[in-house]
């Protein structure tokens, strides 16, 4: 069930409906009703998986909690083990399992020995990543003492499974979502129209914005042998806002819908393409999970609290393993590994592209600029081996965007180009007067005449703009 349908409209105004007129103490269970429906949607088999990882990790939570309590550190060492293991072998397994067994051929093969190992022909669950991670924070947070078990099985199989963050985030933390679903809710007029507003954004984004590049984009690098550089570098800046668009689309629907029944998620964008650097740029995308890898991994490896070659060593790890995380391709670990490249680059290169920058640049406003274009072009780049089907296409690309060549070819025709980027120009526009002002407070401020036109303007742009193909969020695939 695509966020991006009509059917997820029924299924989130009946679920809605009856979460407001059923008592609290029934609440949970519509929820997690709702969320194993909303789930088996998709493929309805995989739902036993789920509900594998959720029995073991309930009770190596539990497990955990006593052998701590009773100061039996190693024991509780020993269920965390088990935990991460389950969890991170489901993970392997249906997502990585197919790619260590091509490669294994390619390099067995180039030894002069082929040899033939079986495939697994089985369907990535969707949103594996993302609940796996969810469910990994919360023994991990047992296990530190930041959290205590959860002994109602229903509640914590909810947490898992809130289906508004379920299949592509945030990835939250239990300290901050359990205790939401035992808080008594009630029809908050303001919250329900203000997450209303932010769906209606996010079908925005998604539908009138990410869906129409998308068109583009796919034309481009499906086939990039057949356009000139001019092409190439149109397909690149619009994957750019594509994958934006699309994946901030999806979250702004997530935390909206969410927030509808008084349920706050946390904020997973922050206009990352206004950022000044690359590290700044991973402070504002994908935040909640930016965030799981620096407090589960990056800092307990040391961060950057250890001398310059440990921490080089440290960044490529999380940047490889987060390039693992998006997809099991080379594409994917050699955008991981590039933007782990950039990190290292800027802090090495700091002082004396400050000093330059200052020479040439004098106005700070300047330097800002600079800066976001730079971080901005360096993004785009890395963003080709995301989006590309693989290696060579990639190469292919980044090799010929940048070549002279006076053919133009238009992938969707002029109009339909320009429309597209005048519509990127639109959501730019109404993020710059988000630094300035709030714009959901200023629209409140309005009569209702103008509120309730604006309501419609949103809704008239999508539905006459819209792509309505219920195309897949791109990191539904995740």
């Amino acid at each position: 069930m695509l966020f991006n349908s009509f059917e997820f409209l029924y299924f989130f105004l009946v679920v809605t409906t009856c979460y407001f007129v059923l008592p609290h103490k029934l609440r949970w269970m519509l929820l997690l009703v709702s969320s194993c429906y909303f789930y088996m949607a998709f493929v309805p088999v995989y739902i036993l998986i789920l509900f594998g990882t959720i029995i073991i990790d309930y009770m190596a939570g539990i497990c955990i909690e006593k052998k701590i309590t009773a100061q039996k550190q190693q024991q509780a060492r020993f269920f965390l083990i088990v935990s991460l293991i389950a969890n991170i072998g489901i993970l392997a397994v249906f997502k990585y399992y197919n790619f260590f067994i091509d490669n294994t051929h390619v390099l067995f093969q180039s030894l002069g020995m082929p040899v033939e190992l079986p495939y697994l022909k089985i369907l990535l669950p969707i949103g594996l990543s993302f609940h796996t991670f969810q469910a990994m924070s919360y023994t991990i947070e047992v296990y530190r003492g930041n959290q205590k078990a959860e002994r109602h099985f229903g509640i914590y199989a909810l947490y898992v499974m809130f289906y508004p963050q379920l299949v592509a985030g945030p990835i939250e933390r239990p300290q901050q979502m359990l205790h939401q679903f035992y808080e008594k809710k009630t029809f908050d007029y303001d919250g329900v129209k203000k997450g209303l507003l932010l769906m209606l954004f996010g079908f925005f984004k998604k539908v009138v914005i990410a869906d129409r590049l998308g068109t583009i984009t796919d034309l481009v690098f499906d086939h990039p042998q057949d356009y000139p550089a001019s092409s190439l570098i149109l397909a690149a800046v619009c994957f750019s806002f594509q994958i934006y668009c699309d994946f901030s689309g999806y979250t702004d629907i997530a935390i909206g819908s969410a927030r509808v029944m008084g349920f706050k998620l946390m904020e997973n964008f922050n206009q990352p393409y206004h950022s000044r650097s690359i590290a700044e740029f991973w402070n504002r995308w994908h935040i909640s999970l930016s965030g799981w890898f620096r407090d589960y991994l990056y800092i307990p490896l040391g961060g950057n609290r250890v001398a310059l070659p440990k921490w080089c060593f440290n960044l490529t790890i999380v940047f490889l393993l987060s390039g693992l995380w998006h997809g099991a391709n080379w594409t994917f670990i050699v955008w991981g590994l590039l933007h782990a490249f950039y990190m290292m680059t800027g802090k090495l290169s700091e002082k004396w592209r400050n000093k330059m920058a200052s020479f040439i640049l004098p106005r700070a406003w300047m330097m800002n600029s600079m800066n976001v274009a730079l971080t901005f072009f360096l993004v785009t780049i890395a963003w080709i081996f995301f989006r590309a089907n693989n290696l060579n296409d990639a190469l292919y690309f980044i090799a010929h965007m940048f070549k002279y060549d006076v053919t133009v070819k238009l992938p969707g025709g002029l109009v339909y180009i320009l429309l597209s980027l005048g519509l990127v120009l639109v959501l730019e526009l109404i993020q710059l007067l988000q630094n300035r002002v709030d714009l959901y407070a200023w629209l409140n401020k309005q009569h209702l005449i103008v509120r309730w036109m604006t309501y419609y303007a949103i809704i008239a742009a999508i539905i006459y703009f819209g792509e309505f193909d219920e195309v897949q969020f791109v990191y539904f695939q995740f």
